[in-house]
């Protein structure tokens, strides 16, 4: 198998070739009087490439077998002339001796072809060599232009240049104008039609003036300012649309108004050619079906800007970009190639036009490498606010678009209040990476200039200051935009001429002719001034990416890229401030915030306390259960409470350990602990007093059978009380024992904002927290909390409704209610409390814990602490017998229920005694109105039989009368209740 020639030049790279391809020699032959054939030796620049043997056996044989073939090769850009393979025959000659075998310089195929004519060549083998001619003849109605010979010389180029075919000129005033529409950008974010338009002015000069590129016509171009806004640009386009002429092509520049622009087009069949458009988003064919750019894709810049984060070992980068498609869809695709690299973008920031806010977000997630998109106008806001956030310096790296002008940041702008110096600062050691746009090899294109020549023409015609003119490294691009135009029209003219067509019977109804303008410019290939043109399927180009970094205020270049051969061409010249690449983040040193050990000492004395003083009242109430003050209280709920706050008590300790004493797989273990002492604790605590209050509200609350419900209240059954606490505990014992089966308890790690030490200034501590959590830990807090919550308001409802009840089987009832209040009132507060404050481990152990304790001591404190005073206080201690023999009677322990019972039939007789006095009243009026009458009798009698008022009065009351009698005093008005007797008061309340 024969290596090409390209091949061989990559393989050996100029030096001799000896390569080896083995064929079996034919050592089976009957002729015996040949041993082979001698080794020749090489042509001059070339070499023999053996099959089957190595340099060294080569060296050490003097001859050939037969039938062994040798194959001639040469280095460099050289071609074999004459027999390249040789075989040896029995004769012990080589085939072909009388034909040499040379290797000769060889010469460009360009003028092989010639636009408009026809070739005759003596080539013979792939390409010209040394002694191949050429002659060149144009097409009827094409003038030759130039030598119309030209022979490939010993140099390896062509002793005259490559002649052209130019149309015999016409009448120029009889031409035709073909008009352009164009949206060059003279302000706006990207002012780039500044030089832009010069530039294309100046190709459609040279155009227009050559005699082989669209004889009978002339293009004009009819050019409006989009400001670089879709809203501008759409008033421009449906000017350019409905306005005459019609245009034949439209020439947009800047991605947005592109976008606008091409999508429009298609309905009116027309091409569109941008000269300054880098989106990725318009390399969509379906999307824009006749859209080509002499622009690359700016994801060109992303494979560059990789190999970058690469070699200086970085890992992690940050991004921020303006909100325009064309910032959006490369960083999506920046996005895709660092993925893939291993590159994490750990922080992604976007504005429309003020970049405040996003800056100071970046300050604040510490990004160091940046990559920033958006245009000119808005990287000078941006940097004035990098400014004033100090987010530049030996720390941070910006990665910038280059193609703004080079003195972009000097630039004044009234959108900003940063100096130049301020803004030099800010900008100093950034990195730009950049489309090759200018042709780097000083070679002469299609328009017969030098890129370098191009350029000296351009900054003449832009005047003074050039470099400070918007779009001027994309200059070649529109000055090549012109020419790709030009061409493509000028092949679809002569392919129109063919069908009876004319580029001047366009319109926008008719596609026949905007298919033909398509097919030529997607076949479009030349070389101008950018480079070699040409458009790949999307309608973008391809080429190199320029590296250049801002050292002291100017860009230097320090790399060139090429992505399609993924070479990196580094010229180790990059500059630091600190000397060297900064790091990609600040080192984070984690430490975890611990509960204070004061605190947790402190609270942890007061719950040690609290079960000691637990463990009192159990013992004592187990100790004094067969007294009948005890007894009446129900003293084994009363165990059942004194041991849940033991345990509520004891669930305070694991709620204070954290990192500070155990490991980290004990965690999982104290998370349970919490959970079940404290749990339990609370259903036995608050499950007892509960059972109380609800037996008593149910026995006692409800008017009617009262006096049933009393009778029922004498035969209290207390293995009810004891199933009413069995079953609440039960339902948590069931709840906990799935949540720990299904979603168990783990340690999970909550993360704060870094903080920055003062002693340096490149190390942040991270401070983190431990909590116990599950997957689903809202759902089960749900469960758990929602449940408890109903329990506690349903008891500080039973404690309020029975709070004027008494019973002697229960005695103990109103400490009870107030224990209720006060543990419900603590846990209502605290639940949702310390849910808020779980970020502050201080905060929230102690306000925990603390209800904990409180909540246990007022428990224990109400409960049990009355009986042992009363107990002391009175003796009570011994046994109802013993009693009884001492105080001659055993009704001491029913005096504070007589008394209640007295106290109700006092109030009831005081209702009565207002009843009666309100008759009473009724009575004195009735005797006040007889006794003016019997005044009036008395002044009309003629004699005085009565001497004073009051033996009137008395004569009035007959001794039918006593109690009337009584109850006037001998005074007059006032009832006498002192002068009647007991039985006479007793009838008239009766």
């Amino acid at each position: 198998m024969l290596i090409t020639e390209r091949k061989r030049q990559k393989m050996f790279c100029g030096f001799p070739l000896l390569l080896a391809l083995w064929l079996p020699p034919v050592y089976g032959s009957t002729n015996n009087s040949t041993t082979g054939c001698r080794i020749i030796h090489p042509p001059r620049d070339g070499g023999i490439r053996y099959r089957g043997l190595t340099l060294t056996q080569v060296k050490a044989v003097e001859y050939l077998p037969v039938d062994y073939e040798i194959e001639f090769v040469c280095r460099g850009e050289r071609e074999i002339s004459g027999p390249k393979v040789r075989k040896c025959q029995r004769d012990g000659t080589w085939t072909d001796m009388d034909k040499p075998s040379r290797c000769l310089p060889t010469c460009p195929r360009m003028h092989l072809k010639l636009e408009n004519g026809d070739v005759e060549h003596t080539l013979v083998g792939r390409v010209p060599i040394e002694g191949t001619s050429v002659r060149f003849r144009c097409d009827p109605g094409f003038l030759l232009v130039g030598s119309s010979h030209s022979m490939c010389t010993k140099s390896g180029k062509w002793d005259h240049p490559k002649p052209t075919c130019q149309v015999r000129r016409p009448d120029l005033s009889r031409k035709k104008a073909l008009h352009v529409g164009a949206l060059f950008p003279m302000s706006g974010g990207w002012p780039g039609g500044q030089a832009c338009h010069p530039a294309a002015q100046m190709a459609l000069e040279d155009v227009n003036n050559r005699r082989d590129i669209l004889p009978e016509y002339e293009l004009k171009l009819i050019h409006h300012d989009s400001q670089c806004d879709p809203g501008q640009a759409t008033r421009h386009l449906y000017e350019l649309l409905y306005n005459d002429p019609i245009k034949i092509m439209l020439m947009p520049g800047c991605s947005s108004v592109s976008t606008l622009v091409a999508e429009a087009a298609r309905m009116w069949h027309l091409i569109v050619l941008s000269y300054g458009s880098s989106s990725p988003a318009l390399s969509n064919r379906q999307r824009f079906p006749t859209f080509f750019r002499t622009h690359p894709s700016a994801t060109l810049h992303n494979p560059t800007r990789v190999q970058l984060f690469k070699k200086w070992g970085w890992t992690k980068i940050a991004t921020i970009q303006q909100t325009t498609e064309v910032f959006t869809s490369t960083l999506d695709d920046l996005e895709e190639r660092v993925k893939e690299a291993g590159i994490e973008i750990t922080f992604r920031q976007s504005f429309f036009s003020d970049p405040t806010v996003p800056v100071k977000n970046l300050k604040r997630q510490d990004a160091r490498i940046i990559v920033g998109l958006f245009y000119e106008t808005e990287a000078r806001k941006v940097f004035c606010e990098v400014y004033k956030e100090r987010l530049f310096g030996k720390k941070y790296v910006w990665f910038l678009i280059g193609w703004y002008a080079d003195n972009w940041f000097k630039t004044p702008d009234p959108a900003i209040n940063c100096t130049v110096e301020e803004m030099t600062w800010a900008v100093e050691g950034h990195v730009t990476t950049e489309i090759v746009m200018l042709n780097p090899e000083n070679t002469r294109g299609i328009s017969n200039m030098t890129s370098q020549e191009f350029m000296d023409k351009l900054q003449k015609r832009l005047g003074k200051d050039p470099e400070g003119v918007g779009g001027l490294q994309e200059a070649p691009l529109a000055y090549d935009a012109i020419w790709a135009l030009a061409l493509a029209l000028n092949k679809t003219a002569y392919e129109l001429s063919k069908k009876g067509l004319r580029l001047e019977d366009f319109n926008y109804n008719n596609d026949n002719i905007s298919r033909e303008i398509y097919k030529a410019m997607n076949s479009s290939s030349f070389d101008g001034v950018s480079g070699h043109v040409v458009f790949d399927a999307s309608g973008s180009r391809m080429a190199w990416t320029l590296i250049e970094q801002l050292q002291g205020g100017l860009y230097k270049k320090i790399g060139y890229y090429d992505s399609t051969k993924d070479n990196l061409s580094w010229y180790n010249n990059d500059k630091w401030i600190g000397g060297s690449p900064p790091a990609d983040h600040t080192k984070v040193t984690i430490t975890f915030r611990y509960v204070s050990q004061k605190l947790f000492i402190s609270v942890s004395v007061l719950a040690g306390l609290g079960i000691l003083l637990g463990f009192v009242c159990l013992s004592f109430n187990i100790y004094n259960s067969h007294v009948r003050y005890i007894q009446n209280s129900q003293p084994h709920l009363n165990d059942v409470t004194a041991a849940g706050c033991i345990l509520a008590l004891a669930a305070v300790f694991p709620l204070g350990l954290d990192g500070h004493h155990i490991k980290t797989w004990h965690f999982p273990l104290v998370c349970q602990a919490r959970l079940w002492l404290l749990g339990l604790g609370f259903s036995l605590a608050y499950g007892s007093m509960f059972t109380k209050i609800w037996w008593i509200h149910t026995a006692f609350t409800k008017k009617d059978d009262k006096k049933e419900r009393r009778k029922q209240s004498q035969t209290l059954e207390p293995w009810k009380l004891y199933s009413t606490v069995g079953l609440l505990l039960g339902l948590d014992v069931i709840t906990f024992g799935i949540w720990q089966i299904v979603d168990p308890l783990q340690r999970i790690i909550e993360e704060f904002t870094k903080e920055e030490p003062r002693e340096d200034l490149d190390v942040l501590i991270l401070p983190q927290l431990e909590h116990c959590s599950s997957v689903k830990m809202n759902t089960w807090l749900g469960i758990v909390y929602g449940s408890k919550g109903l329990l506690l308001l349903l008891g500080i409802f039973l404690a309020y409704e029975t709070k004027s009840v008494s019973t002697e089987k229960i005695n103990d009832h109103r400490a009870v209610g107030m224990a209720i209040y006060n543990v419900a009132v603590l846990c209502l507060i605290t639940a949702p409390v310390t849910m808020i404050l779980s970020s502050q481990q201080d905060a929230s152990f102690a306000f925990s814990s603390l209800a904990i304790v409180f909540s246990a001591y007022i428990t224990l404190v109400v409960l049990f602490v009355p009986k042992m005073r009363r107990l002391i206080t009175r003796g009570e201690w011994q046994s109802e017998q013993q009693d009884t023999l001492k105080t001659g009677s055993s009704t001491n322990n029913n005096e504070e229920e007589k008394s209640r019972l007295l106290e109700r039939e006092n109030q009831e007789l005081g209702r009565i005694i207002a009843e009666k006095e309100e008759r009473v009243m009724e009575l004195r009026q009735q005797l006040r109105s007889r006794r003016k009458q019997s005044v009036t009798a008395r002044e009309n009698c003629s004699d005085n039989h009565y001497p004073n008022s009051s033996g009137a009065v008395s004569s009035l009351y007959q001794p039918g009368l006593p109690l009337a009698r009584c109850l006037v005093a001998e005074g007059g008005d006032k009832l006498g209740r002192n002068s009647c007797d007991g039985s006479r008061v007793h009838l008239l309340y009766k």
